[in-house]
């Protein structure tokens, strides 16, 4: 079995065209959430290697769902996403 992903983005057309690219490069994509809650709750669910992670969520940003993750006994791998926007780079992990 390859490495599995998670991918989390609330722009379904987003999630769409990560799921065709790591998939065209062998990635086993086990699911999508579409805010932080339910990243959290794919994460203990799926268990996945890797999330793909968008920074800006509808409900929590992408910082406090790394930060959760990483609380987990055996955190995935995690993979922060972000628009052009300048002030989305203003939040550092531990901030939340």
């Amino acid at each position: 079995m390859g490495v599995t992903v998670l991918i989390v983005d609330d722009h379904p057309s987003f999630r769409a065209s990560a799921r065709t690219l790591l998939e065209a490069e062998g990635y086993e994509v086990v699911g999508e959430a579409e805010n932080g809650e339910a990243a959290v709750a794919a994460v203990q669910e799926l268990q996945p290697d890797l999330v793909l992670l968008d920074i800006q969520l509808p409900d929590i940003d992408g910082f406090c769902v790394a930060e959760r993750l990483r609380k987990l006994e055996d955190p995935p791998t995690v993979i922060l996403t972000s628009s052009r926007d300048g002030a989305d780079y203003g939040r550092c992990i531990g901030d939340c």
